[in-house]
């Protein structure tokens, strides 16, 4: 009776349903679109920079052609030429570092790709606010203001001072990007059945990826790329906002949100309808009942009580080690070389190798959307984690022996691609929506709102930060990355808990138990054990 019951939760994957689904994480792809797009045309951006500002345009040597995490280049990039290697300075020698017009350039470049990012940490801290003022689907189309603004600003960008247009779109498409990265697992989370979660939520990354792909190959240069379309290049992801504004008109809101928050059981029993199909709603409803006493029994939960409360404090470590974890495991800096280890290992047009990269990034993506509920949330990020801690040893070792042994290029190259392989099956889509899992209604927007401006702050320290750092380590930057993977691994195999197929009470239960951390694991299992029976 239970498995036959399971198999038809499982069918509950409907039209409306689809839809829902995939207008939300257009929201993700505008974001990996964003990531990506400053990279291809920086050249041709700077020299119209330089044209604007008077200032000669840099003469850069190594550019960063996919960007994850939307920061562009490291400035004066030289190929590494073995254990000796370093990167060479950002401005000559003779020049007075204050007043190098050069400098002027590489600040406004670095500003245009930054702004995103700071952006996103600003906003993210009010999805939970304005989640819960306007509801999940009225919040994503006010947004989408934003989204629409910050791309007209980059599309008009030769018709004014083009720096200053830039910087001011890439701040406002990040402001809207940070909302979105929070309202968007917000709302998949709660129209999916349970059966269907994870699946449902690895597509945040695999529209992410999608995106950064898509703008790599339409910033090559035969295509948007160059000197006359760079602008419409940039403003691009308008199109997606305008696609997501006008589809969400056809979205049904939340049921959770409806029945939770404003207590509209009807309308929830419509929503759900839709969502399910003809399927009895009263199983969900009662779910949400139990949500719902649960969350009553609590005072609403602020970002405050969120840290201060030992209920949630499990939880909340939880949430944003994975965050972390996903953007200091490196994903970046493989991005940032990929392009100079292929010219190096004799790739005769290495940006198409950069994009192939890209491909493998996507198609790994659309692989852990099966896998995640066959395998597990846990395992996947466990096995993703240590097959990247091996990638990055490989790769260290690669660049290290480069000078005495060409075919360690090579050896670099298969590094390359299996650590964004390992990426994508565990730590690149699960901290999206894992986080929205691990909460009931009362703390889930306080928590994800957190969640959010933790990954956004990682982003921006390691797009500050890393071009310094492999100044500094030369090849053996990869080797942090592989200790900071280590810390990561043994992090989530004593603390991340599985939430495959289970209610957001179920996983909210493992954090409330006492946690004696020899017992943390049986109670796990007991609790593993006792929803397969």
């Amino acid at each position: 009776m239970d498995k036959k019951s399971k198999m038809q939760e499982e069918k509950h994957l409907t039209g409306t349903l689809v839809l829902s689904v995939f207008t939300a994480v257009l929201g993700f792809f505008q974001y990996g679109y964003s990531l990506g797009v400053i990279n291809a045309p920086q050249k041709v951006i700077e020299a119209h920079y330089g044209r604007v500002l008077g200032i000669a345009p840099l003469d850069r040597h190594a550019t960063n052609t996919s960007g994850e995490d939307g920061t562009g280049t490291v400035p004066g990039t030289e190929p590494w030429g073995g254990t000796e290697a370093t990167l060479a300075p950002p401005a000559d020698a003779g020049e007075d570092l204050g007043t190098s017009p050069h400098l002027i350039l590489t600040m406004y470049w670095s500003l245009s790709v930054s702004v995103f990012a700071i952006g996103g940490m600003v906003s993210s801290f009010t999805v939970g606010w304005i989640g819960d003022r306007l509801g999940r689907v009225k919040a994503m189309l006010v947004v989408n203001v934003l989204s629409i603004a910050g791309n007209l600003l980059m599309g008009l960008a030769k018709f004014g001072p083009s720096h200053i247009l830039i910087i001011a779109g890439r701040a406002v498409t990040g402001l809207y990007c940070g909302l979105s990265s929070g309202l968007v697992p917000m709302y998949v989370s709660e129209v999916s059945p349970t059966a269907l979660r994870g699946a449902l939520g690895t597509l945040h990354q695999l529209a992410i990826v999608t995106g950064i792909l898509i703008s790599q190959v339409l910033g090559l240069d035969f295509l948007l790329g160059n000197d006359e379309m760079w602008p419409l290049l940039l403003g691009l992801s308008g199109v997606a906002a305008l696609l997501q504004f006008f589809l969400l008109l056809l979205c049904p809101e939340s049921p959770r949100y409806l029945y939770i928050k404003l207590g509209k059981v009807e309308e929830a029993k419509k929503s759900l309808k839709r969502l399910r199909g003809n399927c009895d709603p009263m199983k969900e409803i009662a779910e949400m009942e139990k949500e719902k006493q649960e969350a009553a029994s609590e005072k609403k939960v602020s970002i405050r009580q969120l840290f201060t409360s030992s209920k949630y404090r499990q939880a909340v470590i939880v949430a944003l080690m994975v965050q972390i974890s996903q953007q200091f495991s490196g994903i970046n800096a493989i991005f940032y070389y990929s392009t100079n280890i292929f010219e190096r290992a004799g790739v005769d047009q290495p940006v198409y190798a950069t994009i192939g990269v890209g491909v493998v990034n996507t198609v790994f993506t659309v692989i852990s959307v099966f896998l995640v509920e066959k395998t597990g949330r846990r395992s996947l990020f466990l096995a993703g984690l240590m097959g990247m801690l091996i990638s990055a040893v490989a790769m260290t070792v690669g660049l290290v022996l480069l000078s005495e042994f060409a075919w360690m290029s090579y050896v670099s190259m298969v590094a390359i691609f299996l650590f964004v392989i390992f990426f994508e099956v565990g730590p690149g889509p699960i901290p999206w929506f894992i986080v929205a899992e691990l909460f009931s209604q009362g703390p889930r927007p306080a928590a994800i709102a957190v969640a959010g401006f933790c990954n956004w702050t990682c982003n921006f320290i390691v797009g500050m930060c890393f071009q310094y750092i492999a100044d500094l380590c030369g090849p053996y930057v990869f080797a942090i990355f592989a200790a900071l993977l280590l810390v990561f691994f043994l992090f989530a195999y004593f603390k991340v808990p599985e939430t495959k197929g289970k209610s957001f009470e179920e996983i909210a239960a493992v954090f409330r138990r006492k946690k004696l951390p020899a017992k943390a694991m049986t109670e796990l299992e007991d609790l593993r054990g006792s929803e397969e029976a």
